[in-house]
């Protein structure tokens, strides 16, 4: 008895020591556990829509992709240019398989879950008129144009990876610059900045009167719980107090939602109250999540019709050529991270935004609306944050404090920016791949009007 003990012992003290060194390293037990399968999760989607909606190579692709983790280095990665699909499994583990669909990009394979595979929309048809309302663009000036051609080559010899950097000015694209296999017709992702098309799809929605603003509760799930409390108001400023873990390590709340399940608002609906609904300021791909959840279900609660909804109602208006709205594999846009856009489609949303709502003639959102998403949001440990956009405001503790506090900005994952600032009538779109920090309020500034335009030309 006591030589097995000893054997037990001396088996089982060098697993605790290897798990207690793991953890302090951040490897925890559920970290390893789940990170087969979010490495192979998001190894196939980003791969797969890289790939086919982005038009990367592959080793562009997975360059892109191990910048999130070493670990993803180590994938086995095999591609199906006849199929458009990647299959993806970490030393033959969780093996996953993405494929695209035309016109909704990539996403996930699941057994039993076949909204996507069965039906493709043809994708958007450029037009040959001006922008905004077609990709016909004479309105370069020569000054703004060297300075984002120099501002893009600067960054790229620093490492920053800008692939597109556009300028709008009073209305008309000024200047722009792309580089790392990109040009005026790539889909890049914009990660979060998808967050603010959601907020104007709903603004549509309540525009169009096909949802009521003081829904409750807002989810038939919520309906005999503590939820039922949430309002839309909560969801669009980041207010409704569901729990939701947002650090992008394997098992978290976004990784699961995004990476390991066929339903991300399904998980999203799920999660349970923890803080007072309006007391309390909490970035979530999961809220944002759930704004598509309300969109898809107030616009017939199928893929076919919610997508028919989009194009007629905002992908045409804005004037969209070359956009893709990815959906997960239960047919439900992902609103909180899947919209793919080149620079010039991106700055079509932001001129809706100066114009108030509208944009080539139609109105898409109130000016009410308008007004509403550029105020911050109830909570006090924030006050700067609207309905799914960032704003300046907040004094000394603007985030730019080199521009006016009534900018405000689309932000996303790898430093992706569209800024606008309104006392200039301006937009700037920035889209890259850039795994540390950039230089958003030094660049921004420097392609302030009067730091470009001769004194006499400026209006």
């Amino acid at each position: 008895m006591k030589a097995l003990k000893r054997t037990f012992w001396f088996l089982i003290l060098p697993l605790i020591f290897l798990l207690t060194l793991l953890s302090f390293i951040g490897l925890t037990p559920t970290y390893l556990l789940n990170a087969p399968a979010v490495a192979s999760g998001i190894g196939a989607k980003l791969l797969c829509s890289a790939r086919y909606v982005s038009g990367f190579t592959p080793a562009q692709a997975k360059s892109d992709l191990i910048q999130y983790s070493p670990i993803l280095e180590y994938l086995s990665i095999s591609y199906d240019d006849e199929n458009r699909q990647v299959t993806t499994s970490l030393q033959g583990l969780a093996e996953t398989t993405a494929s695209y669909r035309n016109g909704i990009g990539c996403y996930t394979e699941f057994s039993g879950y076949t909204a996507r595979a069965e039906y493709e929309h043809s994708p958007l048809t450029p037009s040959p008129a001006s922008w905004p309302a077609g990709n016909h663009v004479d309105t370069i000036q020569p000054a703004w144009q060297r300075l984002t051609d120099s501002i893009v080559s600067s960054d790229n010899e620093q490492g920053l990876n800008t692939r597109a950097l556009l300028v709008v000015h009073n209305g008309d694209i000024v200047a722009e610059s792309y580089a790392q296999q990109t040009d005026t017709e790539t889909p890049l992702l914009g990660w979060s900045m998808a967050k603010s098309l959601s907020s104007i799809m709903i603004g549509n929605l309540v525009y169009t009167g096909r949802l009521q603003e003081d829904i409750q509760p807002v989810f038939a799930e919520w309906a005999d719980d503590e939820r039922q409390q949430i309002t839309l108001q909560h969801l669009l400023t980041m207010t409704d107090g569901l729990s939701f873990i947002e650090d992008y390590s394997p098992g978290d709340d976004v990784t699961k939602m995004l990476f390991t399940g066929p339903a991300a608002s399904d998980y999203a609906v799920s999660r349970p109250l923890l803080h007072e609904p309006g007391s309390h300021f909490h970035y979530s791909s999961g809220t944002a999540t759930l704004l598509s959840r309300l969109y898809f279900l107030n616009t017939g609660a199928s893929l076919e019709s919610s997508l028919a909804a989009y194009r007629q109602d905002i992908a045409r208006p804005l004037g969209f050529q070359h956009a893709v709205f990815e959906p997960d594999a239960a047919g439900v846009p992902v609103g909180s991270s899947y919209f793919f856009a080149p620079a010039r489609d991106w700055a079509r949303l932001g001129q809706l935004m100066l114009n108030k709502g509208t944009i080539n003639g139609t109105r898409v959102v109130s000016e009410d609306w308008i007004e509403k998403s550029l105020q911050p949001g109830p909570a006090g440990n924030t006050s700067s944050y609207g309905y799914q956009w960032w704003l300046n405001t907040g004094g000394a503790d603007k985030r730019w404090p080199s521009l006016p506090e009534t900018t405000f900005s689309a932000t996303g994952n790898r430093q992706q920016f569209m800024m606008m600032v309104p006392s200039e009538n301006l937009i700037v779109v920035r889209l890259g791949w850039t795994s540390g920090q950039y230089p958003t309020d030094e660049t921004v500034s420097r392609l302030l009007p009067e730091n470009v335009l001769p004194q006499n030309e400026l209006k």
